[in-house]
């Protein structure tokens, strides 16, 4: 199957993308507000753009390698990769590749694109792609995107550079696209890479650094950048400190975060410019420790599941700005297209305490005395774990709670420190953990992470997907089956296929999809993506800002 090597974005289309963003989807989709400071104002007389998106700690250090997990956020509004995807569709936008071309499931082609100057206006060419998969094939470390875990060999030919991968894996273009280029002409003298904090980046993106501060720094426009004229904003000002309430008070032109009733408070401020947008951005879900009683039996957790209320978890949970997900690990609407139709009601689960108690009849659970106790008389008890300072999550835990108990269900809350709350999740230490999934764009990617066995490692060793630690060796097959898979009509009858084991075993219980919480005004830029355009994602990690970037028009 063969995409688009035109500058038009392509048709939505099965591909992959790495776990590192679906870990930043259980970051992202939690409303954990940013914090900005309050001597920063807005304006764009001089066509500046005031952005909410990097934090100090308290202060920034000056680290601009792409590679490294601390790296300042401007580094990614520098630096592009082959093809910027789109989280909320899997569109894929030819960057410094022009398109992709899949020839076979095992081969994968780029035409790299002509014409581009790094920032230092040396000639950007195909030694520079080569020399940064070499790299990072040399310093495993910078391997981010696990690229070599997918890629055997790399050729090139002309202006054409071919990925020979190790299996049939049309998914792994998605990674592929996803690699930043560095420049081979500063790179190469760099002794340690790894550590390198690239102070004065060299990129052929829409930015370059400007005025650098513990506080602030700027980001000025790239003048030799390849589709400058599409760039309108002339300088990115990003402050260390990004309170909630200056980002309503000191003209913020974008920002990544939860506000409560932000009708109120954000669109209230300029009514005639703030905007937001809150689309999905995973699934928040609950997710049982299937390596223990009584979360190993199906019935059981179809019980959980027809307890549940959907509805008021996810508005309670989130003041009524998400939809309750339904139960097929498709993230809607952004993948409706992939529905099965057999499923009823969207594979929307509809609160029923009847199915409910009969499911736990089964798993041998009964009503007596209010309490829904086992064969020795025994009340249940469960605790489900969430992250401290998760406060929408913890709402949503709270309702949860209430929903069960009136079944007759004992539950506790635990609610470790954030890094804890992930070390017990990765190993699998826990009843019940709420967690998200999806939302990479990829459908591939997304069943992949939820029930891949081979994330599936014992108790007590760490995992990064598949928390739950479901086995299907027959799930294990169809999802063989999908990365090899071509054409979108055989695609989609796999995808059907596991939805169905989604919805019949429960591996994990869907509650609603997690937003991301994109704040805008257009007092000085307009062209921000929205639910009528949803070109890019409002969050602002990772490349997906260049789409913005490159879209944004200044306001009349």
């Amino acid at each position: 199957m063969s995409k688009t090597r035109a500058r038009k974005p392509r048709p939505r289309s099965l591909r992959t993308l790495v776990a590192v963003v679906a870990a930043a989807t259980v970051l992202a989709t939690s409303a954990c507000s940013v914090h900005t400071s309050s001597n920063n104002s807005g304006g764009a007389g001089d066509g500046s753009l005031l952005l909410a998106a990097d934090s100090g700690s308290p202060t920034f250090a000056r680290n601009f390698n792409p590679f490294a997990a601390n790296t300042r956020i401007g580094a990614h509004y520098m630096y592009e990769p082959l093809q910027v995807v789109n989280s909320i569709d899997g569109k894929a936008t030819p960057f410094l590749a022009t398109g992709d071309k899949i020839v076979d499931p095992k081969t994968i082609q780029y035409p790299i694109r002509q014409g581009v100057k790094w920032s230092d206006g040396k000639p950007f060419t195909m030694d520079d792609v080569m020399f940064t998969f070499d790299l990072i094939k040399k310093h495993p470390e910078l391997d981010t995107l696990g690229e070599w875990q997918h890629i055997d060999t790399i050729s090139t030919s002309g202006n054409t550079i071919t990925f020979h991968l190790k299996t049939a894996d049309v998914p792994a273009a998605y990674i592929i696209d996803q690699q930043i280029i560095v420049p081979k002409h500063i790179w190469q003298s760099v002794k340690n890479p790894v550590s390198w904090t690239n102070p004065n980046p060299v990129a052929t993106g829409p930015y370059v650094l400007g005025k650098f501060a513990g506080n602030q720094y700027v980001l000025d426009k790239n003048t030799k950048y390849w589709q400058a004229d599409k760039v309108a904003a002339q300088k990115i000002v990003l402050p260390a400190s990004n309170k909630q309430l200056d980002i309503v008070k000191n003209g913020y032109d974008w920002a990544y975060a939860f506000i409560t009733d932000v009708q109120k408070t954000w669109v209230g401020a300029d009514k005639q410019h703030n905007k937001y947008w809150f689309p999905p951005g995973g699934t928040v879900s609950l997710f049982p420790n299937l390596t223990k009683a009584p979360f190993n039996d199906v019935n059981f957790r179809l019980g959980l599941s027809y307890a549940l209320d959907r509805t008021t978890v996810a508005n309670d949970a989130e003041q009524g700005y998400v939809k309750p997900a339904g139960q097929t690990g498709l993230l809607l609407p952004n993948q409706q297209d992939w529905l099965n139709s057999s499923i009823p009601g969207n594979g929307l689960i509809t609160q029923d305490s009847s199915k409910a108690l009969s499911y736990f009849a089964k798993a041998g659970y009964t009503q007596s005395g209010g309490k829904l106790v086992d064969k020795n008389g025994t009340q249940l008890q469960l605790t489900i774990t969430t992250a401290n300072g998760y406060t929408d999550w913890l709402r949503g835990v709270q309702t949860v709670q209430s929903q069960l108990g009136k079944l007759g269900i004992a539950v506790k809350i635990n609610q470790p420190q954030p890094a804890a709350y992930t070390q017990a999740l990765n190993n699998g230490d826990f009843d019940l953990a709420m967690g998200s999934f999806g939302g990479t764009g990829s459908v591939f990617q997304d069943y992949n992470n939820l029930l891949n066995s081979q994330f599936a490692t014992p108790v007590g060793t760490a995992t990064t997907a598949n928390f739950e630690r479901f086995k299907d060796p027959k799930v294990d097959a169809l999802l063989t089956q999908l990365q090899a898979a071509t054409q979108q009509s055989d695609q989609k009858k796999i995808v059907d296929q596991l939805q169905e084991v989604v919805y019949n075993q429960v591996p994990a219980i869907g509650l609603f999809y997690g937003g991301l919480w994109g704040l805008f005004s257009t007092k000085h830029f307009t062209g921000w993506p929205s639910a009528s355009d949803p070109y890019a994602p409002p969050s602002t990690w990772t490349e997906t800002p260049l789409l913005v970037f490159t879209h944004l028009k200044k306001a009349s």
